[in-house]
This record gives structure tokens, sequence and C-alpha cells, in this order.
């Protein structure tokens, strides 16, 4: 991979970038992403934050190396720390991370001193999906677009959510699968859950008889979550 030639899940996070925002990239390794979008002409400036001394170099080389210094600039600092009002950032992209390490990221960086408007988030987790969605719409966010990617035998969400007063309500099922993944990745979404409920089926294959309540209590749970996916690949 490299800002030419993206991987397939930070392609799929690019394509959720609206022409001309002014994007900050946190955790951006390589700054692969903004890059990407700079050369392609989707955006004209960018911060790549990151945290650890050994990938903000790596970024601060690539963008050198691409002749965008004066498009991107590579900041180090914890989260949207990187961020500040004067900035006009309205896009942010965090990519590859844990998702309740997303949630960390925002709850602490998303408030007017790092922001004059809360920005559009693109976010894809690694995992912890349900969590994040869950704390996107119990923070005024509104989930309007997802997909999923399956790349190299590993699946990849990717959530947008936009600012609001007043977020829309998520049933349990949707908070677990995502309300549009099925219907904008349809072969990749029944790839991964597939693969998650072969996987259950195997553990639960495994389990011993056992009197042990705590035993019991995890085993119907894994039951009970294997029948939600079975239901929700069934359903049209």
């Amino acid at each position: 991979m490299n800002a030419n030639q993206l991987s397939k899940r930070l392609a799929a996070a690019a394509r959720f970038v609206p022409n001309d925002a002014r994007l900050a990239d946190i955790g951006s390794d390589h700054a692969y992403l903004p890059v990407y979008l700079v050369k392609e002409g989707i955006i004209d400036y960018a911060i790549a934050g990151e945290v650890v001394e050994g990938p903000y170099q790596s970024a601060i080389t690539e963008i050198s190396e691409q002749k965008l210094t004066t498009n991107i600039e590579a900041r180090l600092g914890d989260g949207l720390e990187v961020v500040q009002p004067e900035d006009q950032i309205d896009v942010v992209t965090i990519c590859g991370m844990g998702g309740k390490l997303i949630a960390e990221i925002l709850a602490r960086g998303l408030n007017n001193q790092h922001f004059n408007q809360f920005p559009l988030l693109v976010l894809q987790p690694n995992v912890w999906e349900p969590g994040l969605r869950k704390w996107l719409l119990n923070h005024q966010y509104d989930i309007v677009a997802e997909t999923v990617v399956a790349e190299h035998h590993k699946y990849y969400e990717i959530i947008v959510a936009k600012p609001t007063e007043t977020p829309s309500s998520w049933t349990e099922d949707e908070l677990l699968f995502g309300r549009f993944s099925k219907r904008t990745a349809p072969e990749d979404f029944k790839e991964k859950w597939q693969h998650v409920y072969e996987q259950y089926g195997q553990i639960l294959s495994h389990f011993k008889e056992t009197n042990n309540q705590e035993s019991l209590t995890k085993k119907a749970e894994m039951i009970n979550y294997r029948n939600k996916i079975k239901r929700c690949l069934e359903a049209e």
C-alpha cells in the first residue's frame, strides 16, 4: 500500500470524504489517506495527526516526498489535540483503531477548543463497531452512511456520521449489523457475518457439558448472538 494505491479499507473511507473538505486524519501513519485525497484533487488541505514519533516522522517524509508541504501538515499530538479552530477542519477521519479508542478520542476532542463547528466523521473501527455506533448516537451524531470491506480475509466497517440535534433511533440489531451496509455492500456484508456465524459455531462445538452457571450463561449468549446473525442473513 502507498498513497498512489490505497488499501481497500482506506479507499473505501476516501470515498466518503466530500470535495473541498478541510480534513484532519487522526492516526495518519504515513499520511497515505490525505496525500491520496490531495493528489486526486478531492481536497487541498489536511492535517495528518500522529501521537507516536515514528509514524509522525513517516508522515513528514511522505508529505515532503510527494511535494505537498503546502497542502498537508503533519502534527504530533494526542488525538484531536492537533486541531485548532483556526484550521477550520470540517471532516475528521480515524481509521484502523479499535472502536472504543475512537470513541475516547472523540470524547476528549470534539469541543470548541478544537472546532468552530462539529465535523463530519468518517470512521473505520477494527472492533467494537456496535459500541461506537451507540456512542455516536448518544453524542449528537447521526449515522448517515456505512459500508463493509473484505480485505485479506479481514473485514472492515466504515461508519460515516454527521452532527445533529436529533439523532435517529436505532434498534439493537441495527447497532450490531449497521443500518446501511447490507444494502451498500451485500457480498462483503454476507461474507463477514457468515464468517462470524461459523466462528461461533466452532466455539460452541467445543463447549463441554457443565452445570456452571457462568458457563451456561455465556453459552446461551453465544447461541442468541448466532441466532441473530442467522436471522439477519436470512432476512430480505
